[in-house]
Order: C-alpha cells, then sequence, then structure tokens
C-alpha cells in the first residue's frame, strides 16, 4: 500500500533501464569473427552502374562478375596527401577516391598525442573509404573502369595565413576536360568536392555525379571503457524523419532507397561522423545497401543529370564532412545533420541543455567545473519543487514508527491495513505521493543531461583533476565510490519502508548503482555526484527545519 515507496522503486528502475539502453553487453557481445573484405575491381573499389528500373534512380553496384578483365588499373595511379591545420587526408588518383582521413586535432589514444585519430582508413581486417564520381550519358565511372586523374603534386599543405587550399585533379575525356576539385577550408572538418566541366565539343555533355561511403561492420576503436557501445552505422534525412538511422543488420535485410531535395548521409559512430553533403538545390537519390553477400555496405547518393552545353563550362558541387560531431558546426552545413549527435527522444531537452553547457565553459574555459555549474544551475530551478518532495519525504519518516506500528497490528489484513494507513495520512496531513511526483517531473531533464554528456566529443580526452580524461572511466574510481556514499547518505533521510523486502532493495541500490558508475565515463559520473551532493544537502536542510518546528511546537 506504500505508493510513495512502489513509486520511488518504479522511477529507479526506470533510471536503470534507460542507463542500460545506452550501454551493451560486455566483450562477449562483440562481433568474434574478422570482417569479410569486399569483392571489388582491380581499384579496389565498388562503382555504380547503370540505373536499375528496380531501384528506382539510384545506381546499383556492378558485381566483380560484372568488372572488365581486359582493363587492368592504370600503373600511374598515386596517393596525394593533404595537410590542413584540421585535416590529413589521403587521395587516390584513380578515382580520385578519400582513401584516408585523420584528425590532428584529436588524438587516437590520450597517451598518444603524436598520433591523431584516424577517423577513414582501409587495410587487410577492415574497409572504410569514401568514393566519388561521374555516372551516366558522359560519365567518367562504370562497372567497366575508372578514370586516373593527373595533379601537380602529390603533397599539399595549407600555408599559414591562408584560409583555403584548392587540390585539382584533371581528367582528360573526349570531348572535354574533367577537373575534380577538393577544397579544404582553415578550422574545418568539411571539404568541397566540385567537379569542373569544359566541355570543348559541338554536342551537350550530360551526367550526374554520385558519392558515397564504403564500410564494413568492424568497430571503431575506444578507450571509452568496457560495456559501452553507442550506435554505430548509417544515417540520413527523408521527407518524412529528420533524421532516420539504420545498424548494419537493418541494411542486410534490406536495402533503402529515397529521393529527398538536398540532403546529406553519413556514417555514425561515437564521438566522430563522415557525411555526404550533395548540393542543396538538386533533387538527390540516396541509397543505403549491402554489397552482395559481403560484409560491406555503401551509403551514398546520386544527383539528379546536370547538363553542360556544347562549347560551354559547367560545375557540379557536393560537400563531405569527416571529423568530430561537432553540434554548431554540423548545423551550419546542412539542415538536420546535427542530429547525428544522437541525443535519444530528449533531444528537444539537450539541445538547449547542451548550449548552456557550452556557454558556460567559454565563460569558465574547464569541462568538469563547467558540468558541476550547470548541475547547480538546474538544481536551483527545481529548487522549490525538490523542497516539496523532501518535505514529504521528512514528513514521511517521522511516520515511520506508526507505520510499523500498523504493520504489526493490521499486517494479515490487507484492507484494513490499508484503511488504516490512509487515515494515518490525512490525519498527519501526509501526501503519500508528494515525494515522488516531483522528482518524477525532474527525471527527463537529468536524462536529457546524462545523453549530453555522453555524447559530447568535447568531452574527450578532456582532464580534470586527478582524472586524465572525463569521457573514460575514473582510473581510480574515486567518483563511482563518492557517487555511491552520496546516494547511501541521501537514502538515510529518506523514510524506511515498512515492507521488509523493500526496505532491503532500497538499502541495496547504492551498491548497485556504485557498480554500474565503477566504467561510466567520468564527466558522467561527476554529474551524479554533483547532483546527489546537491540533494543530501538540500534535504538535510529540510529536515532540519521541520524538526526545529516540531520541537518548537512542542
Amino acid at each position: 500500500m506504500d505508493w510513495q515507496k512502489n513509486l520511488l522503486l518504479a522511477a529507479m528502475a526506470a533510471v536503470v533501464i534507460m542507463l542500460i539502453m545506452r550501454w551493451d553487453d560486455f566483450e562477449q557481445s562483440r562481433p568474434q569473427a574478422e570482417p569479410a573484405v569486399a569483392t571489388s575491381n582491380s581499384s579496389g573499389s565498388a562503382i555504380p552502374g547503370a540505373p536499375d528500373a528496380s531501384a528506382g534512380d539510384v545506381p546499383t553496384l556492378a558485381s566483380a562478375d560484372d568488372q572488365s578483365p581486359s582493363k587492368p588499373a592504370a600503373p600511374s595511379q598515386q596517393s596525394i596527401t593533404v595537410v590542413t591545420d584540421s585535416l590529413e587526408v589521403s587521395i587516390n588518383t584513380l578515382g580520385g577516391d578519400i582513401t584516408r582521413v585523420a584528425l590532428p586535432r584529436h588524438y587516437a589514444h590520450i597517451d598518444t598525442p603524436d598520433q591523431p585519430f584516424v577517423l577513414i582508413h582501409s587495410n587487410t581486417n577492415k574497409t572504410y573509404s569514401v568514393q566519388s564520381g561521374l555516372v551516366g550519358q558522359n560519365g567518367t565511372d562504370s562497372a567497366k573502369g575508372r578514370p586516373t586523374f593527373t595533379s601537380d603534386a602529390s603533397h599539399y599543405e595549407l600555408p599559414e595565413g591562408q584560409d583555403s587550399l584548392a587540390v585539382d585533379l584533371t581528367f582528360a575525356q573526349d570531348g572535354a576536360t574533367i577537373t575534380k576539385r577538393f577544397t579544404f577550408h582553415r578550422g574545418e572538418y568539411r571539404v568541397d568536392v566540385d567537379y569542373l566541366i569544359n566541355n570543348t565539343s559541338d554536342a551537350p555533355w550530360q551526367a550526374s555525379v554520385y558519392g558515397q561511403i564504403k564500410r564494413d561492420s568492424h568497430e571503431p576503436d575506444s578507450d571509452t571503457g568496457i560495456g559501452m557501445k553507442p550506435f554505430v552505422g548509417a544515417a540520413l534525412t527523408t521527407n518524412d524523419e529528420r533524421y532516420k538511422k539504420f545498424d548494419f543488420d537493418d541494411l542486410q535485410e534490406k536495402t533503402f532507397t529515397t529521393q529527398i531535395e538536398g540532403g546529406w548521409v553519413s556514417m555514425v559512430q561515437h564521438y566522430f561522423i563522415s557525411a555526404w553533403i550533395p548540393n542543396a538545390e538538386s533533387q538527390n537519390n540516396f541509397f543505403l545497401r549491402q554489397q552482395g553477400n559481403n560484409d560491406v555496405y555503401l551509403l551514398g547518393f546520386t544527383s539528379e543529370a546536370v547538363t553542360v552545353p556544347a562549347n560551354s563550362q559547367g560545375k557540379i558541387h557536393s560537400q563531405f564532412y569527416a571529423g568530430p560531431k561537432d553540434t554548431t558546426k554540423l548545423e551550419e552545413i546542412a539542415p538536420y545533420l546535427d542530429l547525428t549527435v544522437d541525443y535519444g527522444w530528449l533531444w528537444w531537452m539537450a539541445k538547449p541543455l547542451f548550449s548552456v553547457l557550452d556557454y558556460i565553459h567559454s565563460l569558465i574555459g574547464n569541462w568538469g567545473l563547467s558540468i558541476i555549474a550547470l548541475t547547480i544551475i538546474i538544481k536551483a530551478i527545481f529548487f522549490k519543487l525538490s523542497a516539496t518532495s523532501y518535505r514529504s519525504m521528512a514528513r514521511m519518516r517521522k511516520l515511520a514508527p506508526k507505520m510499523k506500528e500498523l504493520k504489526e497490528r493490521y499486517g494479515d489484513d490487507r484492507q484494513k491495513m490499508s484503511q488504516e494507513t490512509m487515515k494515518l495520512y490525512k490525519t498527519e496531513k501526509v501526501n503519500p505521493l508528494g515525494g515522488c511526483l516531483p522528482m518524477l517531473v525532474q527525471m527527463p531533464v537529468f536524462l536529457a543531461l546524462y545523453w549530453v554528456l555522453m555524447e559530447s566529443v568535447e568531452l574527450r580526452h578532456t582532464p580534470f583533476l586527478w582524472i586524465p580524461d572525463l569521457s573514460v572511466k575514473d582510473p581510480i574510481f574515486v567518483l563511482p565510490l563518492l557517487m555511491g556514499f552520496t546516494m547511501w547518505l541521501t537514502m538515510r533521510l529518506s523514510p524506511t519502508p515498512p515492507d521488509p523486502m523493500q526496505a532491503k532493495i532500497m538499502q541495496f541500490m547504492p551498491v548497485v548503482f556504485t557498480a554500474m558508475f565503477l566504467w561510466f565515463p567520468a564527466g558522467l559520473v561527476l554529474y551524479w555526484v554533483t547532483n546527489n551532493t546537491l540533494s543530501f544537502l538540500q534535504q538535510m536542510y529540510i529536515t532540519k527545519q521541520i524538526d526545529k518546528a516540531d520541537a518548537a511546537t512542542n
């Protein structure tokens, strides 16, 4: 009959379930087999061929049997390297594909600051590359071969004081000269990818541009701790859904296609994404598919056909992004691309919370202190609501002896016990729901903040006090132990449930949460410690106020 305790237990169970939903099983749940390497042509590329009527206007991939055996890879192909303050990129002149992207501002591991984080790269154990080309009437790319571009240099570097760097790859086609231009920008992770068409023939030139991300299902390297397994897979925006995501199992079951003006398609992992963003004014066909029966998946787009009249010039524009999930930058690049920073179903609440957190950091300059400050602000906003809850809980705690007496007197008669309990509540003017409902109202805010802290790349490799990295577990487990201790202190001020089983469960909760939080990122645990500490102090203050008032009355 103790509604308050039942609701509180249900609320705690809900928190546990929501937390576990963001975590996966330990290492036994991870794939054990090495991923297969895709069957491909001699360049290692999978090329869209002519549009298949069964798949709409989205080009399908040519199978290995369709590749032309008489056209080997051009021996003149080479790798071009481009270095800016934000990106280190390798481009293959065969097709002009991006074969490697490293991020010098984000190092691979906290103990190797001289090694940049490599987001895109293929080797014998994994496949991850970025492809683009021209298909259609005058396209340069087909199942039978790809163009080999030429470049003025094999190494480009953005000079100090220069805002952008253009890297041109050229290809001489019958009746046209095609320049594939990559434009890199200082401080940016986006790259403009333009095809410049110089049609010197007497006939119109026509083709569509395609861009695709080719990746297998390997798990990205992570130092976020045991059990943590955020979403890894494809995501795009559609006419019906702003943010639609697919894991690799989804793509094994079914190919997905859609058409939208503008749009984007991305490969999402924890903290980082790669994404193609075609021309915002073009009707673009997007596709997500598995390549044959291989452990290789293609996420891409084809634009509508572009016609360049005879003896004239034209341009086909698109963008590629490879970098961190920076909400502000992604908002600027394309509508809804920032939703790849996946805050879950509470995104509408989480985004403002992150904006406040980011603003506090701009003033303080320390992410750990910013988390503490934001938690204090939230607690201040809910101060009166929490006070109502704590007063109710304090009064319920004072009723514990009387509740025990009722339990001993009417324990075997549940109906009578219920009647007497309600009578006691009415006599003492105590609302049994008063302690839980205010807490339930606050819970979505704190769950939203939880997702903000888990998804924020800003916390990656950020130190705080003795903690070298707020995005991974506390190396000496001080914060989880403090969290458990503050939770235990808070529960000591709460009324003890009359039901012995409920009482045992309540006593065991701090132990359960402490065990869970041992492996949580330190930034999340810091938030919980701060929240618990403030809750304990407020509850203790209110309890003392009630005790003084009762003493004065008596």
